[in-house]
């Protein structure tokens, strides 16, 4: 393997033939600051705790070690790749199976509000590999559908989040199954990185290499921030207003799931393009409306925080805070919903003056001075239309190792095997 100082291109990581093929067929050529500063590390067998903005490239600065370190012939569970939300588990998932099905590697999805019979499937047909989301990668833990006796590369994306107290019981639980620190590998990526992290993490690394790549300024995404404080009761005339004028596709964040589905329906119901995405949709239902997000069947999307991570999504023009986040993080990865792979973005703000406390609050923790303008709304604002009433009939009950980082393991791009 070599490890050059400041490779140009894949080809200087010393990756396997296959993977350096399966780039050439995704039009990827040239690595990006994460992917130069952590695939070396973790080709060395080191942990790496990485930190860079969303768009940087983190799925395959991990991804193409997980790849060289999974073994074909091994019928077992290598890698383990934990993330937040379901939509992003099937992003991942679909580009670990891409660099890895020339290889003959299979990846495994696993993710709530599906079936567990075909993932369970899966499993037993031998995938090697398995990306998740903790509360249903648990579940088949406990029902011996999964075993991480044969885990060596252990993944968290989103790892702020993934540490924190909505899923830092279920991680704790599941790593409880894994080889401990020391016998395997152990890669940590997000885009914010808060010092609590730091702390959290310890417990699951083993002699960590850290990385915090700040993007060149002409590389850095292109988003014009814009705060419109606006008086209270004119959020509905104020997001009218904005979405009569979009040019693209528009995120619209809300706070809660309810909040979610209400706008969106009060949306269709004056004739905007819109669908909503939230937690309590079934898969299918968030897989539709995110597909046709990405397509523009629909132009408008009103989500809760489920799309602010990790989704990849072109296009997207403006993202609409219609509520504000309850952190700057949050504010962080809801506004890198746009402005991706070099295209302008904008991102709004509404604030009314029983929010400008928190909102204050909110912008020294993001670091950076939000510009003020003035939104012109109409002189009568109107009230939103009520959701139409759906008349919905009774259901019907039914009848019925890593040994020592002193000598790190080999990978498969290090072997005999062809490249």
């Amino acid at each position: 393997m070599t490890n050059p100082t400041n490779p140009e291109s894949f080809n200087d990581f010393g990756l396997l033939s296959s993977s350096l093929k399966v780039l050439a067929q995704m039009g990827i050529h040239s690595p990006t600051p994460i992917q130069i500063q952590t695939i070396p590390p973790l080709l060395a067998g080191k942990d790496v705790v990485g930190q860079a903005c969303t768009g940087s490239g983190k799925t395959l600065a991990f991804g193409l070690p997980l790849i060289e370190y999974v073994e074909p012939g091994l019928r077992a569970v290598q890698a383990l790749v934990l993330v937040p939300t379901r939509e992003l588990a099937n992003q991942v998932g679909e580009v670990l199976d891409t660099l890895g099905k020339a290889d003959g590697l299979k990846t495994a999805v696993v993710v709530g509000g599906r079936g567990l019979g075909p993932q369970e499937q899966a499993i037993r047909a031998g995938a090697q590999i398995v990306v998740g989301a903790p509360g249903r990668v648990l579940d088949l833990i406990k029902r011996g559908s999964l075993s991480l006796k044969k885990v060596t590369f252990l993944v968290l994306d989103e790892a702020d989040e993934m540490l924190d107290r909505g899923f830092m019981h279920d991680v704790k639980a599941i790593l409880s199954y894994a080889p401990p620190p020391s016998k395997r590998q152990t890669a940590l990526f997000s885009a914010t990185h808060p010092e609590w992290v730091d702390k959290s993490a310890a417990q699951f690394l083993y002699q960590p290499v850290r990385v915090k790549v700040d993007p060149a300024p002409e590389s850095r995404p292109k988003i014009e921030h814009v705060v419109h404080e606006i008086p209270e009761g004119a959020r509905w005339d104020a997001l009218r207003k904005l979405l009569d004028d979009r040019d693209g596709l528009s995120i619209v964040f809300t706070r809660t799931k309810h909040g979610a589905k209400k706008l969106a329906k009060q949306l269709a119901t004056v004739g905007y393009p819109v669908d909503a995405l939230q937690g309590n949709m079934s898969q299918n239902a968030r897989d539709r409306v995110v597909q046709q997000f990405r397509s523009s069947q629909i132009e408008i999307m009103v989500a809760t925080n489920v799309a602010a991570r990790g989704l990849d999504l072109d296009g997207v023009t403006q993202v609409i805070n219609f509520e504000l986040p309850e952190t700057a993080e949050l504010l962080t990865h809801r506004v890198g919903r746009t402005g991706r792979m070099g295209k302008e973005g904008m991102a709004i703000t509404l604030v009314t003056p029983t929010d400008r406390s928190k909102f204050a609050q909110l912008e020294r923790a993001f670091g950076q001075r939000i510009q003020r303008q003035v939104l012109a709304l109409p002189v009568n604002m109107t009230v939103p239309p009520r959701p139409p009433v759906v008349a919905v009939a009774a259901p019907v009950r039914p009848s019925g190792g890593r040994g020592s980082y002193d000598a790190p393991r080999s990978y498969r791009g290090a072997s005999s095997r062809s490249r």
